[in-house]
């Protein structure tokens, strides 16, 4: 089924003029605008109110934030000194690719930023981003898929898929994967507990975040292909994927442990 899906597709959505617009490229375009959506309503129902130059201020900072932070993120922890070599190419986005974690960080520091020119708690901004964040996550995840990057290993399961440049054995839709837990699913969670009254305590909902991102991208890294100019690390079954989100497990379990302890609520209002 998958397969067939696959190869159905063209990474290139459409053309406008010489250009190509790419699924991938639409993939944030959407997840950042859906997201700014899903904030926002879940801002007001937690009567915090934005007003129009706030919320302009908070989709710019967040929009570079995560997009300089990925592709710097991939410099650093996947491009093994190419990018050091090669500083030229770290602007074209059409060679290597994007981290996650390098995008989180940068959305951080964004949020920071954002937090301290708007005068609002920080936790609270970061509870409004990362509900919204799974919107994106799973777009992107699903363009991943139509690109036939950052496959799984070869399997014999039923919904295996054959990828172009990946050999001619079925292998696991690792993306889709993705797409399932760190998107929608996380979605879900995160939003069901968004709309309960009270809301959770300020600062849960990144702790959650972060400590469900870190145990779904463990999993899947255990049937994901791992980059082939880094492979496998210690003990020739941990990948950088899993080195990375360890910490987030921790670090996001710690937060949740604390915010659900001190107790503080969501507020917070933007005239």
């Amino acid at each position: 089924m998958f397969n067939d899906i696959y190869h159905a597709l063209d990474p290139v959505a459409f053309f406008l003029g010489p250009f190509a617009v790419r699924w991938y490229g639409l993939g944030y375009i959407f997840g950042i605008a859906i997201g700014a959506f899903i904030a926002l309503r879940v801002a007001r129902r937690w009567q915090i109110r934005f007003s129009r130059d706030a919320l302009l201020t908070l989709l710019l900072a967040s929009t570079l934030g995560i997009i300089v932070g990925a592709r710097l993120g991939y410099a650093l922890f996947y491009g093994a000194g190419f990018y050091l070599q090669n500083p030229e190419q770290l602007f074209l986005l059409n060679n290597g690719g994007m981290s996650f974690h390098g995008g989180l960080l940068g959305m951080v520091i964004a949020a920071w930023i954002t937090a301290r020119l708007l005068k609002m708690p920080l936790a609270t901004l970061c509870d409004l981003i990362v509900i919204a964040a799974p919107a994106g996550i799973f777009l992107v995840r699903c363009a991943n898929f139509v690109n036939g990057e950052l496959w799984g290993a070869i399997t014999d399961v039923p919904w295996g898929v054959v990828f172009d440049g990946a050999g001619d054995l079925p292998r696991h839709p690792t993306q889709l994967y993705e797409a399932a837990l760190e998107g929608l699913l996380m979605l879900i969670i995160l939003l069901v507990l968004a709309w309960r009254r009270p809301p959770l305590p300020r600062g849960s909902y990144l702790g959650l975040f972060l400590l469900l991102y870190g145990v779904f991208r463990c999993a899947v890294e255990f049937v994901r292909q791992p980059d082939a100019h880094i492979g496998y690390l210690a003990g020739g079954w941990v990948t950088m994927g899993m080195v990375l989100s360890l910490p987030l497990v921790v670090i996001g379990g710690g937060i949740l442990v604390y915010s659900l302890k001190a107790q503080r609520p969501q507020q917070g209002q933007l005239a």
